[in-house]
């Protein structure tokens, strides 16, 4: 505890405090609405609405009177109470008490921060029933379209039972809830699925279509209507690592050319600190006075700058940053003769979106493949932007306190942490550190190899598609053969990633692999034989093969395991080789661990290392905060 939390008091604790009591009255109802029938408890939905004074409206009001927050909070335990007896009755969930904390943190429009496995699924149900009540829609904000479309359909049942609405919307179709249907949604207009009262999507979703409303000639063509209040899951995701790039809608501006394939083959001829500086710190590359010189030779031109305009050379230092800074199954695929760029926090194919000033045509010349014309921008905004038009604002994730100053300072949202179920038993060792990056992933083979021989199931976490394939062929070259995630096929990857805790499962992950999906011991459905086999060999094993930019992304992949009180372990395997050691990690410890001549395969557990590494984390996340910052405040000045 700090020295300012033993003079104030911890701040956490006293909103905690003041939640306790309204969790205490919504408890004292649950005998009332339990003796209700399902027709009874189902009017309370227009009961709620006439005491909020919107008459006698049944269902969705698209233009309905701004209802005032006292009104809502005088109803939220009678509401709460009403939607925990709901879920019992249709799910066979019952809220626990520190769901309905998080519920309630939602509704006062802050961050809920709960561990992996305590429900935050369903705790959305409670805040998001409160605030459709008013008419005025609520959007619960997802990472995919897979969990968007489950999560729909699953807490759809709900809010059906209740008499609301419920839509969906996905990357080309939109879906309303109609029981009828086998999985629950029925295809509908987009603008019919935006009437519902609460609506499911994801970000990159709910953004395009807000630009896209932008460019309708007539009103009457707009699907959205007004931004009330919007729940966002794995908020950190989306209001954090994916805040640095914009959405952009964009046209065709000019042919491509072949001049593009020209300058890739050139480039390539170029040799580092003599015709170009790289600086991976800042991701820059940029000609030295010689390098140019070349070129313009190359080119048969005596100065680059005046014979061809500047176009020439912004498009030459283009397919050097292709060439020297983007890398092939780390930054990027090709799939299908098409450049898709890689999320670098989730690993996740961010299909449709495309790198900005000719980048991503440089790619395309660098990989050979078919180039698409550059394009003109119509319309963008940045998910700050976006969000931040909402009335209402919420969040929940696993890992949200590490940046509760950037949500405090960018979407002025608090961050709450909620105490677990059921208290946390997961084991969290030390980092293991190697001098080379083939040494650290001989031993991460030697140790899946000896867990494996216990049974115990392993979840191995890597940064990048091509160390995904890297780990998966040497574990095959000692007979395991394991399950191999890459986040490009979510609904596959979420079946696959639910079976990651039965008895002798080794499974590889990037980040982002089957996010929003609990690994249940024993697999899913769960075999209890199997289940006591697994917790006797020490529950779901968590290996980190390297660590990330974000303190954050690694307490993700951790908290996969130890799961509503499960035990389970985690530890990182770390190389000096590794992008953040190598480039932002210091020289001190490169050079002790050379001078000492550690061998490749021998780990270095200490302190200073511990040290060097969080410093290193602390550094980056800081770089990156700054980055996001001066973007929302440009944002702010247009």
């Amino acid at each position: 505890m700090s020295i300012f939390d033993k003079i104030f008091g911890d701040a956490n604790e006293k909103v905690l405090k003041i939640l306790r009591p309204v969790v205490e009255e919504i408890n004292g109802l649950e005998k009332k609405y339990k003796a209700m029938s399902d027709e009874e408890l189902r009017g309370q939905t227009l009961e709620f609405r006439k005491r909020l004074g919107l008459g006698n409206a049944e269902n969705t009001i698209p233009s309905a009177p701004f209802v005032k927050g006292e009104l809502l909070d005088k109803i939220l335990p009678l509401a709460f109470a009403v939607v925990r007896e709901a879920a019992k009755r249709v799910l066979g969930q019952r809220h626990y008490d520190v769901q309905l904390m998080g519920g309630l943190v939602l509704h006062r429009g802050q961050i809920s921060e709960m561990r992996t496995g305590e429900g935050k699924t369903l705790v959305a149900t409670l805040p998001a029933y409160l605030n459709a009540l008013a008419g005025r829609g609520v959007h619960v904000i997802t990472v995919n379209d897979y969990l968007a479309k489950r999560d729909a359909a699953w807490m759809g049942k709900v809010y059906d039972f209740l008499g609301l609405s419920v839509g969906c919307i996905t990357h080309e179709q939109a879906f309303v809830y109609a029981n009828e249907a086998d999985d629950k949604l029925k295809e509908a207009p987009r603008k019919d699925a935006y009437n519902c009262d609460i609506l499911y999507g994801t970000n990159n979703e709910f953004g395009f279509d807000y630009l896209r409303d932008n460019m309708v000639p007539d009103l009457a063509s707009m699907a959205q209507r007004g931004l009330n209040y919007a729940i966002v899951d794995e908020v950190d995701s989306i209001l954090i690592d994916e805040a640095r790039t914009p959405l952009i809608i964009s046209a065709p501006a000019e042919e491509s050319t072949e001049k593009y394939y020209k300058f890739a083959d050139l480039v390539e001829r170029l040799v580092e600190n003599e015709d170009y500086n790289v600086d991976e710190k800042m991701r820059a590359a940029t000609l030295t006075e010689a390098g140019m010189a070349k070129m313009e030779a190359w080119l048969g031109v005596d100065n680059i700058y005046t014979s061809a305009g500047l176009g020439d050379a912004h498009h030459i230092e283009q397919a050097l940053k292709a060439r020297v800074l983007f890398k092939r199954d780390r930054d990027y695929v090709v799939k299908e003769g098409e450049v898709i760029i890689v999320d670098e926090f989730t690993g996740r194919l961010m299909f449709g979106r495309r790198y900005s000033e000719g980048l991503h045509q440089a790619i395309e010349a660098k990989e050979r493949v078919n180039i698409q014309r550059e394009s003109l921008t119509l319309a963008t905004v940045t998910f700050q932007n976006y969000f931040r038009m909402y009335k209402k604002l919420s969040g929940m994730t696993g890992t949200a306190v590490t940046e509760a100053e950037e949500f405090a300072k960018i979407y002025k949202l608090e961050t709450v942490v909620i105490p677990p179920n059921r208290p946390m038993i997961r084991k969290d060792l030390n980092d293991l550190v190697y001098r080379s990056e083939m040494g650290k992933f001989q031993a991460v083979v030697a140790e899946v190899k000896r867990r494996h021989l216990t049974g115990q199931p392993i979840l191995v976490g890597t940064i990048s598609i091509e160390k995904n394939e890297l780990l998966g062929e040497m574990l095959e070259r000692e007979g395991i053969s394991p399950q191999i995630l890459n986040a490009k096929h979510h609904e596959k990857e979420a079946q696959i990633i639910s079976q990651a805790g039965r008895l002798g499962a080794v499974t590889i992950a990037t980040n982002m692999a089957g996010r929003g999906v609990d690994i249940i011991l024993g697999g899913n459905p769960v075999d209890i034989t199997e289940q006591k086999k697994v917790l006797q060999a020490g529950g779901l094993h968590i290996i980190g093969t390297e660590r990330h930019e974000a303190r954050r992304i690694d307490n993700q992949l951790r908290g996969r395991a130890g799961r509503q009180g499960d035990p389970g372990s985690s530890q990182f395997y770390v190389s000096m080789e590794d992008d953040l050691m190598r480039i932002f990690g210091g020289d001190r410890m490169k050079n002790l661990m050379a001078t000492l001549k550690v061998p490749e395969d021998l780990p270095i557990e200490n302190g200073l290392v511990s040290r060097s590494i969080e410093s290193a984390q602390t550094k980056v996340e800081g770089n990156n905060f700054d980055i996001r910052k001066h973007l929302v405040e440009y944002d702010d000045v247009i």
